[in-house]
């Protein structure tokens, strides 16, 4: 879960959020996140099945009736369980809405960090814990939304339907969300989903300076290049040498880059970031908003990394192999090359660019499966911005909810690949350095924690009604 540091001058002040003792409903919530971050639902050596199956007892003991939890798993993955809950609504024509929460975490080396990452621990104002950000606070906030629901006998007019899903951290291992898609859509259909992406970013001082709506994400790819040739003694170099035609062919890529794009979602949210910034970069933003051949623009924007790559497709060289011996012509040398594609384009029609760009054809170039599908980016729709904007007002003043659109992926692409618009939604905020999400000493601000999963509940009912 990966967004931009961008910063607006309008900010919500993050120690207005009250710091008195925890209500009576936060107290249980508090336990519930507790048993979902200690449950280990590494690929490694965890389970999302154990963590899906103690969140629905959870549900059972709210007295949510059995018809409507469902846990699945596929028994080639026994591990890799997940769970579907469904609190039915009065209407027989409004659609249902779908929250979606993965709960598989990146793996964690215990020698690696200052505290156990599968031990939740309060410090300093936050909890530390492998997956305390990504992403079971909003996995957890889900279960608790639906228990809320349950508890005060609420009736909403749209049925409200949560997923609670496996390998959204592991590429190429089994996919909860992908699985669910492909073979119980009609348990999941809705009109729309609430998936993580989107939320704030403080200014690393306390002060919540930005929110926003995850409106379209990147396709991820990765492709293999690599050459060959009979090698042969070092003693006699040869001019068809792997190592450094595959060498010439990264070099070609790196000099490459792809042109400038904007879509609805970003444009928008180059004009209402760039507007709230009040130096160079905003009005450079502002000015490609509006012109996106702004050559002058362009070049300041550039210099920001991740408005860079959130202006086009990027891809780049990450892993390296080839030869067998030291004093041996190498034989074969690949790369693998990860792509992130800017909406619209396909992983195919990214590989063809790429051979062009390296114009040869000794370069063998192949996509890695799993491919993965290129969905539409989700509409703009007011229906879906603006509560969550009205929200905003009342829980982070003078703070607007701006679009944006996610250089990494998530599992909103299976999910809009089945025609299920998905977005990314605001409330819970981090910090410029990201948390440590997928690094060391994962955390979320204590005051994140509660105040995202009020807003939260508080969205889902706007939608609802």
């Amino acid at each position: 879960m990966l967004r931009s540091a961008a910063v607006i001058a309008l900010a919500f002040t993050a120690q207005t959020v009250s710091a008195q003792a925890l209500r009576p409903d936060q107290v249980e919530y508090r336990a519930l996140y507790k048993e979902l971050v200690e449950t280990n639902t590494t690929l490694s050596s965890g389970s999302c099945t154990l963590a899906a199956e103690r969140m629905a007892a959870r549900l059972r003991e709210a007295r949510l009736p059995e018809s409507q939890i469902t846990l699945f798993v596929d028994p080639a993955h026994p591990k890799e369980g997940g769970l579907v809950a469904i609190y039915p609504g009065t209407s027989k024509t409004l659609k249902p809405i779908l929250g979606i929460a993965h709960i598989d975490v990146v793996e964690a080396k215990k020698e690696d960090w200052v505290r156990d990452p599968f031990t939740l621990i309060e410090e300093n104002g936050y909890f530390y814990a492998r997956g305390s950000l990504d992403d079971k606070a909003m996995a957890s906030a889900l279960v608790d939304t639906l228990i809320r629901f349950q508890e005060s006998g609420y009736k909403p007019k749209r049925t409200v339907k949560i997923a609670l899903t496996c390998g959204e951290e592991t590429n190429g291992a089994f996919n909860g969300a992908q699985w669910l898609a492909a073979n119980k859509r009609d348990l999941i259909d809705a009109e729309f989903a609430l998936n993580e992406g989107g939320g704030g970013t403080t200014d690393g001082k306390g002060r919540v300076v930005e929110q926003a709506m995850q409106v379209g994400e990147k396709t991820f790819a990765t492709y293999r290049l690599e050459t060959r040739n009979p090698g042969g003694h070092s003693s006699v170099p040869r001019p068809d040498n792997a190592i450094y035609q595959l060498a010439q062919a990264l070099v070609r890529l790196q000099g490459y880059e792809f042109p400038l794009e904007m879509s609805e979602t970003t444009r928008a949210y180059f004009r209402e970031s760039g507007t709230g910034r009040k130096d160079e970069v905003g009005r450079a933003m502002v000015a490609l908003s509006s012109n996106q051949a702004d050559k002058a623009a362009e070049a300041i924007v550039n210099k920001d990394p991740f408005l860079h790559s959130n202006l086009r497709t990027t891809c780049v060289a990450t892993m390296l192999d080839g030869g067998h011996a030291k004093n041996a012509l190498a034989q074969r040398a690949g790369a693998f090359v990860n792509c992130r594609i800017f909406p619209g384009h396909s992983v195919d029609e990214i590989r063809s660019e790429l051979a062009k760009v390296i114009g040869d054809e000794g370069v063998n170039l192949t996509a890695i499966p799993p491919l993965r599908p290129s969905p539409p980016a989700p509409p703009l729709d007011p229906k879906i911005m603006e509560p969550a904007a009205r929200l905003a007002a009342k829980y982070f003043p003078g703070v607007p909810v701006v679009p944006s659109m996610a250089n990494g992926y998530t599992d909103a692409t299976f999910l809009g690949a089945a025609g299920i618009p998905t977005y990314g939604v605001p409330g819970a905020w981090g910090d410029p350095d990201g948390n440590g999400a997928h690094g060391l000493n994962e955390r979320i601000e204590v005051r994140s924690l509660y105040v995202g999963r009020d807003y939260l509940y508080d969205l889902i009912k706007a939608y609802a009604n």
